[in-house]
């Protein structure tokens, strides 16, 4: 359904429908009707998330899927978890959020210059998508990223999956990506030159923003500041 789409608003509309992974529909529906307690009395979305953030977007910010009581609970991409605490306060500070806190889909938070998506739109069990959920929910991803492609200048990629995924869906695009394929690290920045006669990519990588980085300290703030603001100049992003 994806490439008949011909904007990212209809898109996001049929994203929220999928059903194409059944393991990831029974766990997704199931955690939105036990819930976590302290959310009890919340309705939760328990539906894929679509991305976030203006169409016409600079910069890409590309995870790995939505956490189950985070962005299974709100409907928008790292929302109402300490992962998205972490990424909007880093966002906020350089300029890129309206606000540091993103707490529901109505608290009027607004993205600016940057969209943020990911690999796999359903939260997954223990926060691990298979290889074949990975592969079956690409081609949102591709669909995504090629709506895009008239504003896209530099893609941020936080983790080794997000990283390992989105490399197949670059090379199937309109991007040059080389071989061997570039390996993920913090602070990797990869230059992707165009095929289509357009502007091209950078790609850049950053530790995932999970508490078992933030909490050891593997990523902090400042570091997380420093990929967003590389990314802002690469994007021409002022």
């Amino acid at each position: 359904m994806a490439p008949e789409q011909s904007s990212i608003a209809d898109l996001d509309e049929v994203v929220v429908r999928c059903t194409a992974c059944p393991r990831l529909v029974r766990w997704r529906e199931e955690v939105a009707r036990t819930k976590r307690a302290a959310f009890r009395d919340q309705e939760y979305w328990g539906r894929p998330v679509p991305g976030f953030g203006p169409v016409d977007a600079r910069i890409a910010i590309v995870g790995l899927a939505p956490a189950a009581h985070g962005a299974n609970r709100t409907g928008r991409m790292f929302t109402g978890d300490r992962s998205g605490e972490v990424l909007y306060r880093a966002l906020h500070d350089v300029g890129l959020a309206t606000s540091p806190v993103a707490e529901h889909i109505g608290d009027d938070l607004e993205l600016r210059d940057v969209r943020i998506t990911a690999p796999v739109r359903c939260a997954p069990p223990q926060n691990k998508p298979t290889p074949a959920e990975r592969d079956t929910c690409r081609h949102w991803l591709t669909a995504e990223l090629d709506l895009m492609r008239p504003t896209l200048r530099t893609i941020v990629v936080l983790g080794a999956f997000g990283w390992q995924a989105l490399l197949p869906v670059l090379a199937a695009s309109v991007w040059d990506v080389p071989r061997p394929r570039p390996k993920f690290g913090h602070e990797a920045h990869v230059p992707l030159p165009a095929e289509d006669g357009g502007a091209d990519l950078h790609l850049l990588g950053c530790y995932h923003v999970s508490q078992q980085n933030t909490f050891t300290g593997r990523l902090t703030p400042a570091m997380l500041r420093g990929v967003l603001e590389r990314a802002k100049e690469l994007a021409d992003v002022a």
